[in-house]
């Protein structure tokens, strides 16, 4: 071997850093790789010739084993990775030149295994606590519907009408004492359990309107199979279900949903929400039977003084029938309650609900009731919710009060509730305005918008009695009754015995004329839908003019 031969040899064994070189092949220009090439031959030289191979020295005692394969060629045609270095899929140990390089390897390929069981693990831990999450929802919610639905019959429920989610729609509101003392004999018509305050509501979400109409417990309505009765006494004859039954036909309207609070459980409903605001025109003292004695303004009060309130009506004796102004403190509670719920957030608003159900039995769910103080979150309380009663003729026969409807005045009243208007055209027509508690601003007109104020009741004033019946003597009895009262009062005989209701005219350029025929219509219990500006067929030289119909001969 020459000279030039044995160096080629040696350098082709031993690189400088002593690592093995692939092997040479005489008249190549490059080192042989491994791995097939084009029609079965290796690169370079024929595929018949025969490819020496590098001598290793093994250690005594050692099988030699065979040299690992040379990498094949890249499919762009470029080198491949030289045997013993890091292969071309990180991690896989199996292609490392050494032990530590697999070792090292090995461990990446644990790490990232490993961190994928802990991401496994956290996402099933959230899920399982999602899960359990809203199982506790499901079964809080649940807890609650399962309160406030408890004494909904399914008789109760075929009563009501399905609307859909953005129709304005009519909610039955009652009050009902279920005290002790008061729970013998529930079912028939002998019960206590009568209804003490009725309450039709118009619910337009759209409009984000409501309107609440009180019908006094008093009020005559024909009751199929009963005859006409007080309107309180048909929850006695047949529940909840009849009297949404009754109050539907009263009313012309088909009512959709129902709510009963106790009487009782007031308490714990205003109590629950921190207490409600009010504003009094007039002190309210009734410490005898409702326990109450408050002054008058705005201030907030307590559930047992809201419980006293809505009960008290001896407190407006000297004001004319108790029954209409305790009506319209009701009302004025209700809104209050409303006003309070809808400042709540939803968290407490649910919590206020939960409260609830343990006072209120209705068809309503939380949902929907939720549903709907989302809707109204933005209601202008003080201008947007409407407030009035039944008109009604009082009537006393056989040592009973009875209220016999108005029924032209009442269907007008339904006709404005259903188109979204107030109740009263004009705000001299609640007569318990300026005495009762008032809902929002106590403006009765078109959303506030130009409305007047209610004019206070007056029982001080010029009044002329004219009698229009065939009864002798009664326009001077009619005298004594307002002279007693605070009025100066004189009788004369009217030409005109038509048989028309009484009706009370009042001279509006007299100031004080329309509080004062307020006064006498209280005076008198005549309903407030009889009061009228005087349009220059009677006197005028009197504040207020009193035509006797035959109603106030009984």
């Amino acid at each position: 071997m020459s000279s030039d031969e044995q160096a080629r040899l040696s350098q082709a064994r031993h690189s400088q850093d002593g690592a093995q070189r692939q092997p040479y092949v005489r008249g190549a220009s490059t080192p042989l790789v491994s791995g097939p090439s084009p029609a079965g031959s290796h690169m370079g030289r024929p595929a018949h010739q025969a490819v020496p191979q590098p001598r290793t020295q093994m250690a005594p005692g050692r099988a030699q084993a065979p040299a690992p394969a040379a990498p094949a060629p890249s499919p762009a045609g470029g080198r491949r990775r030289a045997v013993g270095t890091e292969s071309a899929r990180p991690g896989v140990a199996r292609h490392a030149a050494s032990r530590t390089e697999g070792a090292d390897a090995y461990v990446a390929r644990r790490k990232r295994k490993g961190r994928g069981r802990v991401l496994k693990a956290v996402l099933c831990s959230l899920l399982v606590v999602l899960v359990g999450a809203s199982v506790a929802v499901a079964a809080y919610v649940g807890d609650i519907n399962s309160r406030l639905g408890a004494d909904v019959s399914d008789d109760l429920r075929e009563q009501l009408v399905s609307v859909e989610p953005q129709d304005p729609f009519y909610m039955l509101l009652l009050g009902v004492d279920k005290s002790q003392d008061r729970a013998e004999g529930w079912g028939d018509s002998s019960s206590n359990f009568r209804s003490d305050t009725i309450i039709l509501c118009r619910v337009d979400p759209p409009a984000q309107k409501v309107t609440l109409v009180s019908i006094p417990r008093d009020t005559m309505v024909p009751m199929e199979g009963h005859g006409t009765q007080k309107i309180n006494s048909a929850y006695s004859f047949g529940g909840a279900p009849y009297v949404v039954k009754v109050v539907s036909k009263f009313a012309g309207v088909d009512i959709a949903h129902y709510a009963e609070v106790d009487f009782e459980q007031l308490t714990s409903i205003v109590d629950s929400i921190g207490g409600i605001e009010v504003n009094l025109p007039v002190p309210v003292v009734d410490e005898k039977y409702a326990h109450i004695n408050l002054p008058a303004g705005v201030q907030t009060i307590d559930g047992t003084q809201a419980l006293g309130l809505c009960r008290s009506r001896h407190a407006y004796d000297e004001y004319g029938g108790g029954d209409f102004f305790r009506a319209a403190n009701q009302r004025m509670v209700i809104a209050s309650i409303v006003k309070k719920v809808l400042t709540l957030d939803p968290v407490s608003m649910s919590g206020t609900v939960s409260s609830l159900a343990n006072s209120v039995a209705t068809d309503l769910s939380v949902q929907d009731i939720l549903g709907l103080a989302m809707q109204f979150k933005n209601l202008d309380t003080d201008n947007s919710i409407y407030s009035g009663q039944v008109p009604t003729i009082s009537e006393y026969t056989g040592g009973v009060w009875m209220e016999n409807v108005d029924k032209s005045a009442w269907a007008t009243m339904m006709e404005r509730v259903k188109q979204g208007l107030p109740p009263y055209a004009d705000s001299s027509e609640d007569f318990t305005a300026g005495v009762a508690g008032s809902v929002g601003n106590g403006v009765t007109g078109d959303g506030g918008s130009g409305a007047s104020a209610p004019a206070q009741p007056s029982f001080t004033g010029s009044v002329q009695v004219l009698n229009a019946t065939k009864v002798n003597g009664l326009a001077g009895s009619k005298v004594t009754v307002l002279t007693n009262k605070g009025f100066s009062a004189v009788a004369e005989n009217s030409s005109n015995k038509d048989g028309s209701p009484t009706k009370v005219y009042y001279n509006e350029a007299r100031p004080g004329a329309q509080a004062s025929a307020l006064g006498v219509a209280q005076t008198l219990g005549v309903d407030s839908g009889n009061v009228a500006k005087n349009d220059g067929t009677y006197s005028d030289g009197f504040d207020v003019i009193v035509v006797l119909g035959p109603d106030q001969s009984k």
